[in-house]
């Protein structure tokens, strides 16, 4: 049994909640978020809370819940406080530049520079400072998306073991390995 899925979901006064039959759509204050409803559960609103029941007592049922308690609280919090996640260039020479407020242009190193195109959804900002590495904060209402476009970036160049360059999440600890011995 879920111990997460069966708790009550706590609803702030500035989001709105609509229950459709095939999705669920959250509004706030930074823009709103749907998601698909699935079969398996019942959504019980009343007041500021939101139970979710399951209709089976199947595996699946039993495996999903937890995850679509967590996936709409996720989105209760995306339209109230938002989401952020820093990523942090490390290495000599390593920057990053935004154009037009979509295009992600990025110098890590290689022969040419990476472009990439953001989401409408994803804010971004740049930090960088004389001497210290390059910073890259992302901010999006979507957890699902922010995470999946901090992943893409970083595997353009993930941190090597060596000298411990490349894009690394902020705080991230790199294990470090001895190089050769002459």
């Amino acid at each position: 049994m879920s111990r997460i899925g069966k708790k009550p979901i706590f609803i702030p006064k500035d989001v709105s909640i609509k229950i459709f039959n095939e999705e669920i759509l959250v509004e706030g204050s930074l823009g709103s978020l749907s998601q698909k409803n699935f079969k398996e559960f019942q959504l019980n609103l009343n007041n500021n809370q939101l139970l979710i029941i399951r209709n089976k007592e199947d595996k699946k049922s039993k495996s999903l819940h937890g995850l679509y308690h967590v996936l709409i609280k996720n989105m209760i919090i995306g339209v109230t406080k938002g989401f952020q996640k820093k990523l942090e260039l490390v290495g000599v020479g390593y920057r990053a530049s935004f154009y037009n407020g979509e295009i992600l242009d990025l110098n890590l190193g290689f022969s040419h520079n990476i472009m990439m195109q953001l989401p409408k959804e994803v804010k971004i900002e740049i930090q960088s400072e004389k001497g210290k590495n390059t910073i890259l904060i992302l901010k999006s209402n979507n957890k699902q998306l922010l995470g999946i476009i901090a992943a893409k970036i970083r595997s353009f160049r993930a941190p090597e073991p060596y000298k411990g360059k490349g894009i690394r999440y902020f705080g991230e600890e790199v294990r470090r390995k001895a190089g050769k011995s002459a």
